[in-house]
């Protein structure tokens, strides 16, 4: 377990970040959401999360290849930054405070100190 803690510090930075995503209104920066109807982007965004977080939970399970999985994830954490950074001009873009940014790059960062260690 404690050789995945840096894993699971920035798994937890990533699902507070998407908690903030609702906050900050993410749906209308992201291509398959932002054209869609305010209300209809939160809850298709807000139900969307299910599914993933399901998927998560399922590929940690013991009896998975959840190393695999957090190795693949981890990349993703760490390329979820860059992402947040080329929507950075976007006009709907809300994530333009420090608390944001700590979800953001903390997600990442530990994602990469999970695959150095």
């Amino acid at each position: 377990m404690t050789e995945n803690l840096f894993f699971y510090v920035g798994l937890s930075f990533l699902i507070i970040h998407e908690m903030d995503a609702i906050r900050c209104k993410e749906w209308r920066i992201l291509p398959l959401f932002s054209s869609l109807n305010e209300k209809v982007g939160e809850i298709i965004f807000l139900f969307a999360h299910i599914p993933l977080f399901v998927w998560i939970f399922w590929s940690l399970a013991p009896n998975t290849n959840s190393e695999l999985f957090m190795k693949g994830f981890s990349i993703f954490m760490i390329v979820h930054i860059g992402l947040h950074i080329l929507l950075l001009k976007h006009k709907n873009n809300e994530f333009n405070d420090w608390i944001s940014w700590v979800f953001i790059i903390g997600s990442g960062f530990f994602g990469g100190l999970y695959l150095l260690i």
